[in-house]
C-alpha cells in the first residue's frame, strides 16, 4: 500500500470505484508529467449523490453539506488518480483545483465551500497538496450536484 493510501486509511477514507464518464470525455488525461482529472461530483461509494448534496448551496443545501460535498469530490479525484496512475505515491504535487459550486441567487460565500476539497487534499498530501485554485458559483451542475471539482496534478513519470 502506498504512503498516500496509508494516510487515507488513517483518516478512515476508502477510495470508491471511480465514476465512468457520462458524456463524450475521458475521466483523466496523462500528458507528460501532468495528470488532468475531469470534474468529479460528490458521488458516494454507492455511485449516487447523497440527498444532502443535491441542489443549491444557500437554498436547500447548507454550507456544512456543501463543504462535505466538496470533500467528497476530492475523494473521487483521488480515486480517479489511482485509476490513472496505479500508485498514488506517483503524485508529486497538486498543482490546481477548480471548484464549481451550485449556488442560489445572491450566495457568494463559495470559498469556504471549496475549502472542503482543498483542506482534504492538503490533509492527505501534506505540503505536496498545497495548490492554486479557482472557485466559481454557477447556476446549475450535472445531476443537480451541489459541487463539482476538477484537478491538475504533477506526477512522477
Amino acid at each position: 500500500m502506498s504512503k498516500i493510501e496509508d494516510r487515507l486509511a488513517a483518516l478512515g477514507v476508502s477510495l470508491p470505484v471511480p465514476a465512468a464518464p457520462v458524456a463524450n470525455y475521458v475521466p483523466f488525461v496523462v500528458s507528460g508529467s501532468l495528470l488532468v482529472i475531469s470534474g468529479q461530483l460528490a458521488l458516494g461509494p454507492d455511485g449516487k449523490l447523497d440527498p444532502a448534496h443535491i441542489g443549491k448551496v444557500g437554498a436547500n443545501v447548507s454550507t456544512e453539506a456543501g463543504h462535505a460535498a466538496a470533500r467528497r469530490c476530492a475523494v473521487n479525484l483521488l480515486a480517479q488518480a489511482k485509476a490513472a496512475l496505479g500508485d498514488l505515491d506517483r503524485i508529486s504535487r497538486c498543482v490546481r483545483l477548480g471548484g464549481f459550486i451550485n449556488v442560489a441567487p445572491g450566495f457568494s460565500a463559495v470559498a469556504p465551500i471549496m475549502n472542503g476539497a482543498s483542506d482534504f487534499i492538503v490533509e492527505v498530501l501534506g505540503d505536496k497538496g498545497r495548490h492554486a485554485r479557482s472557485t466559481v458559483g454557477v447556476a446549475e451542475l450535472p445531476l443537480d450536484s451541489a459541487v463539482e471539482v476538477e484537478a491538475l496534478f504533477e506526477v512522477a513519470i
